[in-house]
C-alpha cells in the first residue's frame, strides 16, 4: 500500500483578493503561508516520506520547496506537469466578481455544476481533461513507488478537488460534494491493487485556524 499526502499550495496573493490563477496565472506565496508550512511539516513530522512531488506552477514548487526545507530531511523532489491547475483560458487573472458578470454561465457551472461546465467558452480546460491527466500522473507516481511507502503531492484547489475524486470513482456531476480544499491542507488516499480510497479529506487541524478559511477552488 502507498500512502498520498495531497498538499495544496499555501495561499498567494490572488488568493488574498479573489483572483483566479489557474494553470497560466500566478502570485507570491503570502508570509503567513511560511508560517503555516511549518506547522504542516510539523504534523508531517513523525512520517517517513520516499518522495516527494510538486506542480511546476512556482506557489507549488514554493509551497514544496519550503516543506523539504523544514521536514529536515533529504527527500527526493520531482515536478510532474499532469498535477497542475487548469488552464482557466480568459478567467485567469480575473476578479472572482468580475467574471460572475462577464462569464456568468461558466462562473456557475466551474463552482457548482461541474458537469454543466463548456470550457470553450473561456478557452479553458474541461473536468474531464484535468481529470485525466491528473490521473495518468497519479499512476506513474503509484508505479514509481511500489511498496509500503508515503509520497508528498502539493498541487492545486481545482485539479486536486477533480484529481483527486476522480481517482475515487466520483461522477463529474458530484465532484463538489465534499466541498473544497484550503490553502495548505492535507488530504490523504491509499492506493493498492484495489484502487483508491480515501483516508482524509481536506485537514487543516495543524493550522490552528479559529476556522477554516473559505475553499475558494482556485
Amino acid at each position: 500500500m502507498i500512502r498520498l499526502y495531497f498538499v495544496r499550495h499555501g495561499k498567494t496573493k490572488w488568493n488574498l483578493e479573489s483572483r483566479y490563477q489557474g494553470m497560466h496565472g500566478d502570485s507570491p506565496l503570502l508570509d503567513e503561508s511560511y508560517q503555516e508550512i511549518k506547522l504542516l511539516a510539523k504534523s508531517l513530522s513523525g512520517v517517513p516520506f520516499a518522495h516527494i512531488y510538486a506542480s511546476p506552477i512556482k506557489r507549488a514548487r514554493d509551497t514544496a520547496n519550503y516543506l523539504r526545507s523544514q521536514l529536515r530531511k533529504s527527500i527526493p523532489l520531482s515536478l510532474v506537469s499532469g498535477i497542475s491547475e487548469f488552464d482557466l483560458g480568459k478567467m485567469e487573472g480575473m476578479l472572482f466578481n468580475d467574471v460572475k458578470q462577464q462569464f456568468p454561465t461558466a462562473f456557475d457551472a466551474f463552482r457548482n455544476h461541474p458537469d454543466r461546465y463548456d470550457a470553450d467558452e473561456i478557452q479553458g480546460e474541461s473536468f474531464e481533461q484535468v481529470m485525466f491527466r491528473f490521473k495518468n500522473a497519479v499512476d506513474e507516481i503509484v508505479q514509481a513507488n511500489q511498496g509500503e511507502k508515503n509520497v508528498i503531492i502539493v498541487s492545486h484547489g481545482a485539479a486536486m478537488n477533480a484529481g483527486i475524486n476522480g481517482l475515487l470513482g466520483v461522477s463529474i456531476e458530484h465532484l463538489r460534494d465534499r466541498g473544497g480544499l484550503s490553502n495548505t491542507s492535507t488530504t490523504i488516499i491509499d492506493a493498492d491493487q484495489n484502487g483508491y480510497h480515501l483516508v482524509k479529506w481536506n485537514e487543516t487541524s495543524y493550522l490552528n485556524r479559529s476556522q477554516n478559511d473559505p475553499t475558494d477552488t482556485i
